[in-house]
């Protein structure tokens, strides 16, 4: 699948370990004495401010990934100082330096030709923008969101919805969570746009900031996978088991506070039930595996923390192989036409309004698969 081609090959992009490589041309011994004192005077700024200028030119100037990784290497085994008294001003002053530099080589690597040439640059630049986690660096990212190639989106994606990022965003800074809103409204626009590796970067990222836009843009990613699965375009099933997680992870335990990510998880994981059983004849035997891995996990993960250890009918019915217990276990949790499931009636929540403005008490049904033949 395409997905996992796309991870394969950013994966490789690590296989060149983060040594302490000293490349031509770059002078550390300067930078090394630096991050061992304790207090920084302006001639430490400026050796600062050049150790990251030269390291940088050294990156755009490489010309394969070995030796781009390893002059990116160089940088970030550096971001910070030994000593602690010193980091405030070490971390100030090499952040600045990044944001200047790195915003000059990203226009000069716009020039670069060839195109592959091009991409290594740009990737690496990313790649050295998400290692340094500096807030300040956030708009470099941001300028990529849109780019063309698929790899360069991931990344500029991934430099601003890292772990290390959402910490720093998540801090009790006004400043920090405004910068948070803008993000989690930029990543907005990538939504219906985007393939599940930077979907889930993005829902990762949306369930662990702390600003009211970060649900929204949740919100937006599970309707969009609902969506997929409504005209059966949706790809890398596995996702959808993160997503389950992540919106259940939102909802308080007893009766939910926000019945409209409750009502998300109930649709979502309807369609993927449904898929799985309308499916059966028509989907290929990897997309089969990952749905049985999603909805025995959320049932294990989800469910029996809202209903109870004793709930284990899903993968019951799914290790017999029986379609039709797993339809019956469906509409008792989820709720059918003439009753409520047991999830909508604990967590107080709904599945929108029917077209006569009645209260829906059942998920939406899923079409019929359309009439193609099953492949990978």
């Amino acid at each position: 699948m395409k997905c996992k081609r796309v991870i394969f090959f950013v994966s490789m992009l690590f296989l060149v370990s983060l040594t302490d490589t000293v490349l031509e041309g770059v002078d550390t011994g300067e930078i090394d004495k630096v991050r061992n004192k304790g207090v920084l005077d302006n001639g430490d700024l400026e050796i600062i401010d050049n150790f990251v200028a030269d390291a940088v030119e050294e990156l755009l100037q490489s010309r394969d990934f070995t030796s781009i990784s390893k002059a990116r290497s160089v940088i970030l085994l550096r971001k910070g100082p030994t000593r602690q008294s010193a980091a405030a001003q070490y971390s100030e002053q090499f952040s600045e330096s990044a944001y200047k530099h790195i915003s000059e080589a990203f226009e000069e690597a716009k020039r670069v030709t060839p195109e592959e040439q091009r991409f290594k640059v740009i990737l690496n630049l990313l790649i050295l923008v998400d290692g340094l986690e500096y807030l300040r660096l956030a708009d470099l990212g941001l300028g990529w969101l849109n780019d063309e190639n698929s790899v360069i989106r991931y990344w500029a994606v991934h430099s601003v919805a890292n772990a290390g990022f959402i910490k720093q965003l998540n801090s009790s800074e006004g400043s920090n969570l405004k910068l948070a809103e803008r993000i989690a409204e930029k990543l907005k626009g990538l939504v219906e746009s985007s393939g599940p590796e930077i979907l889930g970067l993005m829902a990762e990222f949306a369930a662990s900031v702390e600003v009211s836009e970060g649900e929204d843009l949740l919100l937006d990613i599970a309707d969009d996978r609902i969506s997929r699965y409504a005209d059966w375009t949706v790809e890398f099933e596995l996702l959808d088991g993160t997503i389950l997680k992540l919106l259940d992870s939102k909802i308080p335990l007893g009766s939910s506070s926000n019945p409209a990510i409750a009502r998300r998880f109930g649709q979502l994981y309807s369609y993927a039930i449904q898929r799985y059983v309308k499916g059966r004849d028509f989907l290929s035997a990897t997309a089969k595996e990952q749905l049985a891995s999603v909805l025995v996990e959320t049932e294990q993960t989800c469910i029996v923390g809202r209903l109870g250890e004793g709930q284990s009918k899903i993968k019951e019915a799914i290790e017999g192989d029986d379609y039709e217990s797993l339809l019956e276990e469906h509409n008792k949790l989820l709720g059918e036409a003439t009753r409520a499931g047991q999830l909508p009636s604990k967590l107080n929540f709904d599945y929108g309004k029917t077209a006569d403005g009645e209260r829906r008490i059942s998920p939406q049904s899923l079409p019929e698969p359309p009439v193609t033949e099953a492949g990978e």
